[in-house]
């Protein structure tokens, strides 16, 4: 594959990310859904830190939440320089199509998700309570402290635990919980591709095969 396609793909899924981000950010409330279907629900949530919205506050107490949102958007930038490397390198020394384009959907998706964290907080204001503006006057952050915009949640199985169970009777059981967004799905796909289609990305050579 070349570097023009692996580009192609790259700018795709940074489109539909971010134009669905600014979508959602723009026309709903934080915590205001759609029900789409039943198991499907568009629901406007804000990531604060990194998967799951677990922050680097959480597991260094005396870092402040700022400095910690700092931090990790600064070895997100560091990462996908990274991954932006791995990828070129493979193009360069003439890798497969199934590892340059698993490679470039994880380069798409964390890239778009640096986009929030960096320029997030100084073009959009606050949510709460409101639809948030773009370009905004009164900005909710700054430069390299944004909030990753999620959305897409799918609640397969919403129900009750019986009563009979013990630890979890009675409490709500939900499956799939977290909520997401279009960058976060090109890096899940991109890493599924890796492990179900290992061989195919990584195939190995006769000299590797004798050995």
């Amino acid at each position: 594959m070349s570097l023009k396609k692996a580009t192609l793909i790259i700018f795709l899924v940074l489109f539909i990310d971010q134009l669905s981000k600014i979508y959602i950010k723009t026309h709903y409330v934080l915590g205001e859904y759609t029900e789409v279907f039943s198991w499907f629900k568009i629901l406007f949530i804000e990531n604060e830190g990194a998967a799951w919205g677990t922050k680097l506050s959480d597991i260094l107490p005396f870092i402040s939440d700022g400095t910690g949102k700092l931090i990790l958007t600064v070895f997100r930038l560091f990462a996908i320089g990274g991954i932006g490397y791995w990828m070129y390198d493979t193009i360069k020394k003439g890798g497969t199509a199934v590892l340059i384009t698993a490679i470039a959907l994880i380069f798409a998706g964390a890239f778009g998700n640096i986009i929030d964290s960096v320029f997030y907080g100084v073009i959009f204001n606050d949510s709460y309570g409101q639809v948030a503006t773009l370009f905004a006057d009164e900005p909710y952050g700054a430069l390299l402290k944004g909030k990753v915009v999620d959305m897409l949640h799918f609640p397969l199985i919403d129900t009750v635990w019986p009563d009979w169970m013990p630890l979890v009777g009675g409490k709500n059981f939900r499956f799939f919980e977290p909520v997401f967004n279009i960058a976060d799905a090109a890096i899940s796909t991109g890493v599924g591709i890796l492990i179900v289609f290992n061989k195919k990305a990584f195939p190995k050579n006769k000299e590797q095969e004798e050995a």
